[in-house]
């Protein structure tokens, strides 16, 4: 039987390559396995600081609150090694990738500083970066591969798996999973929509049927990596759609998301804009003790 609350758990990103897992939770990398004395370990892309404690202690409150949630959702970031925010895509003059982290703005591109490594890419590339500027929402900034479709960083975090996997047998119910940024044309944080939403690609735009699911909820817990960008863009995409009356179903786990490194202000900036829109916010353990 369903709780008649309808309270439905947001998880975003919740994968392997956003996690800070301790070296000995990490497994070894099975393309050297059989290698004599060689036992190198398979390492997330692109850690968060904390993420693993974030993901443990999302683990737990599925397995403390798990009877009284109508509906999970999970949200998966799942690239290809070719894409717009990778290295791979662009160079420079003498033909070097970008280093991961390196901001590349409209005005390198038109400059020549930064280039689309496969010519047949370089006009939409420019048209890209400059719609992004336009957007006011972040330029372009190259992350190190993450989440390729079939790794292991595309997998969720292990605690977390083992916990959705309880409530889907408790409950005989399904674990609704969201992909998001396979078209390596665009930048695709928000599991709402794509930065810049490519018109010949659906699964870049308006995800309406996500939204009207969520819309039913009468409380949507979110969780997730990173707060700084995937959180921010896909709680503010919803809170856009909902109208503000809506606002107010969402509530934010604080301690169960954290900024990327470095863009701490950008997870601040969007926890109190969120706040001042009727956003609630608790922790894994103050929400229904």
């Amino acid at each position: 039987m369903r709780n008649t609350q309808r309270i439905h758990l947001l998880a975003i990103d919740p994968q392997n390559d956003f996690c800070d897992i301790p070296e000995a939770e990490l497994p070894v990398d099975p393309q050297s396995a059989n290698q004599a004395n060689a036992r190198p370990l398979v390492r997330p892309a692109l850690p968060v600081t904390s993420a693993d404690a974030d993901m443990k202690r999302l683990a737990a409150f599925i397995d403390r609150v798990g009877r009284k949630l109508y509906d999970i959702h999970v949200t998966l970031d799942s690239h290809n090694p070719v894409d717009i925010a990778h290295p791979t895509w662009w160079s420079d003059e003498q033909g070097n990738a970008p280093a991961p982290f390196t901001v590349i703005s409209a005005r390198d591109v038109r400059g020549g500083v930064w280039r689309a490594r496969n010519p047949l890419a370089q006009a939409h590339s420019l048209r890209y970066v400059e719609a992004l500027e336009d957007s006011g929402r972040y330029l372009l900034v190259v992350w190190p591969e993450h989440c390729l479709i079939g790794s292991w960083g595309h997998n969720v975090h292990a605690a977390v798996k083992a916990a959705l996997d309880r409530w889907a047998r408790a409950r005989l119910d399904l674990v609704d999973f969201v992909t998001k940024g396979s078209n390596p044309m665009t930048e695709h944080y928000s599991a709402v929509q794509a930065e810049v939403p490519d018109a010949s690609d659906p699964s870049t735009m308006l995800n309406g049927r996500l939204i009207e699911t969520l819309r039913e909820a009468d409380l949507i817990v979110i969780a997730g990596e990173a707060l700084s960008h995937c959180v921010a863009n896909t709680v503010r995409d919803i809170a856009d759609n909902f109208g503000e009356e809506n606002v107010r179903k969402l509530l934010l786990l604080t301690d169960c998301s954290s900024p990327v490194p470095g863009f701490e202000t950008l997870g601040n900036d969007f926890v109190a804009d969120m706040r001042t829109r009727g956003m609630q916010t608790a922790t894994s353990l103050d929400f229904l003790a």
